[in-house]
Formats: structure tokens, C-alpha cells, sequence
């Protein structure tokens, strides 16, 4: 575990880790809507909800609309080509960062001399895109760790932005770990080096954790993760605290999940954070119907939202 900071702040940190603990498993809601749409990140523009998600139905980034949450509209692919060095077929984990005039697109690519996954970046000047990958190599590659997935912006209070990912260490059979470094102003780079801010090491996590996701509240910064594996209805959100957005982070879910398979989602996972109109934040993330687990099964990870509040800094799921 990384060493933290001064006494008061590491006594605030296992306080809080304390109070947030207490609660039981939470569990997810009923889908919003019913196509396969897993990995969602949502971004609002004004009074209009751009929602993304990993490669399905012939489009390399999925994308919805929505003017309240509840009604979508599919629009056409975000990303319709991909760079000439990047491959097919294995497109995930879309997130956007508005940035100045422009919308910055990252996610998950197949590098197919490899055959690994690393993240790129793509720009475009409507949050519906089409965006465009102008670079010649990725963003981030961790090739020596299995390769990197799942990136996730987030903006702090300050407005300064980073990037988080996970490297794909499960690769090699070793433990996942979550990362995070500062993005250029621009947000087309990255500046200083990658922090740990993560890893596999409970065993109710077991085979990895993924899909790091992050929310400043009241001075607090929640880590949200997923994971078990994700075609399964084990598949479950974890999260931890710290005082920074890049750590240290002490782990809440400790023993067991934050959310886990219940009522009408089975495996929630892939969540993000986004506020609405009113000022409320929210978490979009997917699950499968129960019974209908896993594509064998002819199931679909379908997008869910969920309002949050902190009563006492325990992140809740509100109706």
C-alpha cells in the first residue's frame, strides 16, 4: 500500500473509509434502454445527454441521445474510421472530454502487430462526432504489462484534467492495476508520469479489477471499479477514497462489492460518473438481465442510470 500523506490526512482517510463501509451491497436498476450498450460513459451538453459505448452493431464507438434520461435515440457511428495503424473488432470503453472548442474521444484499440490493446485519441467538434484520429501511434501502451484499456477523464475543481486507464496485466495472469497520470492542457497529451493508483489485491475481486471511474465530492475523491469477470453475473462495482486525484487511495470495498447482481441487473459494471441539468450526479453503467448472462445466452449488457447521493460520504443509488 502506498505511504500517505501527513497524520491528520491519513486518520480523515480511515474515518471516512470506516463511515463509508458500513453500508450492505447495493444493487442495480431496470435498463433505460434495452440494446446492447456496455462500457457507457455519458456527457452532457447543456440540456442534451450524449451517451457512448463499446464497438457493437457494425460501429466502432456507439453512440446515443437523450433529452431526459430515460429516451434514447441511436445516432450514427462516432468514430467511422479507425487509424491506419490501429485494427478492427475490438473497439471499447468510449469516453469524452470537452476541451476549448473541440471534443476529445479516447479509447480502446486493438494494436494488431501485437495483438494487443492500447488507447487513442480522437477529436471532433460536435459531441456526436464524427471524430477523427489523426495520430500514428497510441496514447498509451503499456505493452509490457499485457497493453492499457479503459480510459475515463476526470476534471477536477480546479479544472485541471487526467486520464485514467487500467493496464491488462490479466494478459500475463498477473494483478490488474489502475492508473492514472495529468492530461496536457489540450487534453491530446499526457505530462509527468503514470501513478499507481490501484490493484487487484482482494480476494473478493478475483480474477481483476478494470474500469476505473472518478467523482470529487465534498473534498473527497471516490475511485469507483470494476470488477470479477465481466460475462458473468459475479461481475460487481468496488470503489476507494482519497484526498487527491491521484492518490493515495484506501480501499472501501474491502470484503465485498459496493454494487452487486440483484433485481434486475445481473453483472453491473463498466460505471461512470456525469451530472445532470439539475446539478445531481448520476452513474451510467451496464448489466445483463437476469438469466439472459452472457452473449451465449443471448443476453445484452444494457445501459442502467442511477442517481448517487453521499449520506454520511457512503455513495447510494437513488431511484
Amino acid at each position: 500500500m502506498p505511504v500517505l500523506g501527513n497524520l491528520a490526512d491519513r486518520l480523515r482517510l480511515h474515518y471516512l473509509r470506516l463511515v463509508a463501509g458500513a453500508a450492505k451491497p447495493h444493487t442495480g436498476g431496470p435498463p433505460v434502454d434495452d440494446r446492447d450498450f456496455p462500457d457507457p460513459y455519458v456527457l452532457r451538453v447543456g440540456s442534451t445527454y450524449f451517451a457512448y459505448a463499446t464497438n457493437a452493431g457494425g460501429a466502432n464507438v456507439q453512440v446515443m441521445r437523450s433529452a431526459d434520461l430515460a429516451r434514447w435515440e441511436a445516432l450514427p457511428d462516432a468514430l467511422p474510421e479507425l487509424p491506419s495503424w490501429a485494427g478492427p473488432g475490438r473497439t471499447w470503453a468510449p469516453a469524452v472530454l470537452p476541451r476549448g472548442d473541440r471534443y476529445v474521444l479516447y479509447y480502446t484499440v486493438r494494436e494488431p502487430t501485437s495483438d494487443r490493446q492500447c488507447i487513442s485519441v480522437a477529436t471532433a467538434r460536435t459531441p456526436a462526432g464524427p471524430f477523427t484520429d489523426t495520430t500514428t501511434a497510441p496514447l498509451v501502451f503499456q505493452l509490457e504489462r499485457g497493453g492499457s484499456i479503459d480510459p475515463s477523464p476526470f476534471v477536477d475543481h480546479d479544472g485541471t484534467a487526467c486520464l485514467l486507464w487500467k493496464s491488462d496485466d490479466n494478459a500475463f495472469e498477473r494483478p490488474t492495476v489502475l492508473w492514472g497520470q495529468p492530461l496536457d492542457a489540450d487534453g491530446l497529451g499526457l505530462s509527468g508520469a503514470p501513478t499507481e493508483l490501484l490493484r487487484h489485491d482482494r480476494d473478493w475481486e478475483r480474477p481483476l479489477i478494470e474500469a476505473p471511474a472518478m467523482v470529487r465530492v465534498k473534498g473527497v475523491y471516490y475511485l469507483f471499479y470494476s470488477a470479477r469477470w465481466w460475462e458473468s453475473a459475479d461481475y460487481a462495482i468496488g470503489y476507494a477514497i482519497g484526498l487527491a486525484p491521484l492518490g493515495p487511495f484506501l480501499k472501501v470495498t474491502n470484503t465485498r462489492p459496493w454494487m452487486t447482481t440483484g433485481g434486475a441487473a445481473a453483472g453491473p459494471g463498466g460505471q461512470e460518473l456525469f451530472g445532470a441539468a439539475d446539478g445531481a450526479l448520476w452513474m451510467a453503467y451496464h448489466a445483463w438481465m437476469p438469466g439472459r448472462v452472457g452473449y451465449g445466452a443471448g443476453g445484452a449488457r444494457s445501459l442502467r442510470v442511477s442517481r448517487l447521493a453521499f449520506p454520511g460520504g457512503r455513495p447510494t443509488p437513488r431511484p
